[in-house]
């Protein structure tokens, strides 16, 4: 068996040694003609998973160790069937009949790095009043939404929830109108494209503070820095060609290199996810990361939000050099 593996994705050096050829890789270098002969690939979400890159391959599997999937064509590929999770069951190679590749992700991994990065987020800019004088808003109530608004509660905060998919919470213009700060915790679909628009935050309170440390392309950046509205952005639409002038700008309180869910933990627990469902699918013995490979360790010390912003905000033409050289938490 051939795997490809971003070469950033950590905890996986020769687990798979045993049973497979195993190459670590550049994002950039999985292209067509170097995907050929893989039959599994671990991905991050700077690699387009679709057609054009796998046609010609023999590639069955794609694992991304992300939260997100946004950067892979569903309508080519398979996503795993969702009792394939179950440890307990036994896989064969007739329980994955497509001739297209199968793809899964890693919902959950980094959830609490995320839920982290709000609340430095939260105790590092100013506020105009106390906060069991504002409501928070929080726009998708999955793995990490819940976690924000258990957070939330926890410092003080009036928390509103939006997440109509699970029949929780009120309504988006109710968030919009009543909201002090919203924060958007929503996968990017079809449905949540440009979901904070011009009209969205139209309806918003002139102060409202806008936080996004979900995915590019939720947010309207252009609106945005038109609406004047101050905001914190980690996840930028166009990466890593971002809104220079929104990233510079005074309402922009804090930027970030999309790292809010770059930690240690966050990245063990992706690469552990992607190993099992590469194990179970190609139905090798469970394996382990191997938690020697310790990458460095970055600032996790309060105030660290703010010392990324300056760097981002000083360079923002350093976006993805800044983000692949990243410390994890």
């Amino acid at each position: 068996m051939h795997v490809l593996i971003d070469e950033y994705v950590p905890f996986l050096n020769g687990v798979l040694d045993p049973y497979a050829t195993v190459e670590f890789i550049a994002p950039e270098a999985f292209t067509p003609a170097r995907v050929q002969d893989a039959d599994a690939l671990i991905v991050r979400t700077r690699t387009r998973i679709n057609k054009d890159l796998l046609e010609h391959s023999r590639v069955r599997l794609i694992a991304t160790a992300t939260i997100g999937y946004d950067h892979i064509d569903t309508s080519y590929c398979q996503p795993l069937p969702s009792h394939f999770h179950s440890p307990s069951l036994f896989h064969s190679p007739s329980h994955f009949p497509s001739p297209s590749p199968y793809w899964t992700a890693c919902p959950g991994c980094n959830a609490q790095a995320v839920c982290d990065y709000i609340r430095e987020a939260l105790l590092t800019v100013p506020l105009p009043r106390s906060k069991g004088d504002m409501r928070i808003g929080i726009v998708g109530y999955g793995h990490v939404g819940s976690r924000v608004a258990a957070m939330a509660e926890q410092l003080g905060f009036n928390v509103l929830v939006n997440d109509p998919p699970k029949g929780l919470g009120v309504s988006l213009d109710e968030i919009a109108s009543n909201c002090d700060i919203i924060t958007f915790h929503a996968p990017l679909d079809e449905t949540t494209y440009h979901l904070c628009d011009a009209s969205f935050l139209s309806k918003c309170r002139p102060d409202a503070l806008i936080i996004n440390a979900a995915r590019g392309g939720i947010i309207d950046e252009q609106a945005l820095f038109e609406s004047r509205h101050p905001c914190i952005i980690d996840c930028w639409e166009n990466e890593p060609a971002i809104h220079r002038t929104l990233c510079q700008s005074p309402q922009t309180l804090l930027a970030s290199y999309h790292i809010a869910g770059y930690s240690v933990e966050g990245k063990r627990n992706a690469s552990q996810m992607c190993l099992d469902a590469l194990c179970r699918f190609f139905n090798l013995p469970a394996l382990s990361v191997n938690t020697d490979q310790m990458p460095p360790l970055g600032d996790s010390q309060p105030g660290w939000l703010k010392r990324v912003s300056n760097q981002l905000k000083a360079h923002p033409e350093n976006f993805e050099t800044l983000r692949k050289q990243y410390p994890l938490r």
